[in-house]
C-alpha cells in the first residue's frame, strides 16, 4: 500500500466509489486539469480489468449454454449408448468430455471473478487518489493565480483613483485659468487665442 492510500484509508473505509473511467465527469475533469502519466496508466489498467470481467461473465454465459445443450445431447444418447451403440457410445464420451472441459473453464472464470473485483476497487482507488493530486495541485495554482490577480486588481483600483482625482484637480485648474483668463483679458481677446490654440492643437 502506498504511503497516500495509508493516509486516506480511514476516510475511504466503507466508502463505494464508482468505476472512474467509466463515469463522463471523471473525464470532463480533465478539461481542467492535465491527467499526468501515472492517471493514464491506471485509466489503462483499470479499463483492461473492467473489459476482462465482462468478457469472463460472457464467456460464462456461453459455456453454461454449450455445457446445457451437450448434457441434453448425452441425454438424448443415453439409451442408445446402453444399448451398444457404438456412434452414441462416441457420442456421449466426446459429450462428457467436452462437458468436463467446460466446468474447469467456468472454474476458471469464476474464480478470476473472485479476485476481479478486488483488483477493480485496488485500481479504482489508487486512480481516484492520484486524481485527488492533480485536481488539488490545479486549484491551488489557481488559487494563487487568483490572489496574485486580486492584488494586481487592487493596485490598479488605487492608481485609477489617483489618476481619477488628478484628472479631476486638472479638469478645475483649467476651468479656473480660462475664468480667469476670461475675466483680466476679455471676451475678444480670448476668442483669437482659443482660435489660435485650437489650430495649434490640431496641427
Amino acid at each position: 500500500m502506498s504511503r497516500k492510500e495509508d493516509i486516506y484509508k480511514p476516510a475511504l473505509m466503507g466508502k463505494k466509489i464508482p468505476i472512474l473511467t467509466l463515469d463522463n465527469k471523471w473525464h470532463r475533469l480533465f478539461t481542467q486539469a492535465q491527467p499526468d502519466k501515472h492517471i493514464l496508466q491506471l485509466e489503462e489498467e483499470l479499463n483492461e480489468l473492467v473489459k476482462r470481467q465482462g468478457k469472463a461473465n460472457t464467456d460464462i454465459k456461453e459455456i453454461k449454454k454449450l455445457k446445457k445443450r451437450l448434457l441434453q445431447e448425452i441425454m438424448e444418447f443415453a439409451e442408445d449408448a446402453s444399448k451398444g451403440d457404438a456412434s452414441a457410445q462416441k457420442k456421449t464420451e466426446d459429450n462428457s468430455r467436452l462437458v468436463n472441459e467446460c466446468n474447469e473453464k467456468i472454474e476458471g472464470y469464476e474464480d478470476e471473478l473472485i479476485e476481479l473485483p478486488r483488483e477493480i476497487d485496488r485500481v479504482n482507488k489508487e486512480l481516484m487518489l492520484s486524481t485527488m493530486e492533480v485536481c488539488y495541485e490545479r486549484l491551488k495554482q489557481n488559487e494563487a493565480e487568483i490572489e496574485e490577480t486580486s492584488k494586481w486588481i487592487a493596485q490598479v483600483r488605487i492608481e485609477l483613483k489617483k489618476r481619477l482625482i488628478r484628472k479631476q484637480e486638472q479638469e478645475m485648474m483649467n476651468q479656473e485659468l480660462y475664468s480667469y483668463m476670461h475675466d483680466i483679458f476679455g471676451a475678444d481677446v480670448i476668442n483669437l487665442f482659443d482660435m489660435k490654440y485650437k489650430e495649434n492643437k490640431k496641427s
